[in-house]
């Protein structure tokens, strides 16, 4: 019995090492025992608007993985919260990155922002729409063209550039002002692979 478990720990632990080396996407929690989506262990109602989870991670069990879900409630501004780097003070330098793939489900149109490490906090950040998928899960790739990314006057104008923000993203910050179901199931990042934490 224990050599059965030994061979397994370490298929496991080969598995991880070689979707590393070629860049596929493997369930992270093999590699980490940590809950995760793609790799992402940090999915995080921040506190800001009524939502359910109101607070904590979002991740809940979903088949033999994991799927992040949150609900906005009422008409106000509601913030989620994705770190990247699996941990608040890490970034990453996405200059290169063609763009982010989301597999996701929403009740209606909600934001993403692109957030700095240097400017965190406030609203005042470049953004691009998620559409409703009215409930249906789907894949959709959105670009880092800087053509693609806004920002909203009631939230503020960006006083850095979306180039900027590239160099040294913290997170993705998904906000909305309307009531709705989000459910995340994936996120491939272009050229970036979430570090095990």
């Amino acid at each position: 019995m224990h050599g059965g478990s030994k061979i397994t720990r370490t298929l496991v632990a080969l598995v991880c090492v070689l979707s590393a080396l070629v860049g596929t996407t493997t369930n992270a929690a093999a590699c980490t025992n940590t809950p995760s989506i793609d790799g992402y262990e940090q999915w995080l109602a921040s506190g800001e608007g009524t939502t359910v989870p109101a607070t904590g991670s979002l991740l809940v069990r979903e088949g033999r993985g994991y799927a992040a879900k949150v609900a906005f409630l009422n008409a106000e501004w509601h913030v989620a919260v994705l770190w990247l780097g699996n941990q608040f003070e890490a970034q990453a330098d996405l200059s290169r990155s063609k763009g982010f793939t989301l597999t996701y489900s929403a009740t209606d149109d909600v934001y993403v922002q692109l957030r700095p490490a240097s400017h965190w906090s406030g609203g005042d950040k470049w953004l691009t729409k998620i559409p409703s998928t009215h409930g249906k899960i789907v894949r959709r790739f959105f670009s880092f063209a800087a053509d693609q990314w806004t920002w909203l006057p009631e939230l503020g104008q960006p006083s850095y550039s979306f180039a900027a923000a590239l160099t040294e993203a913290r997170g993705l910050v998904f906000v909305g002002k309307t009531p709705n179901k989000l459910d995340f199931r994936g996120l491939q990042v272009d050229g970036y692979r979430p570090p095990h934490v």
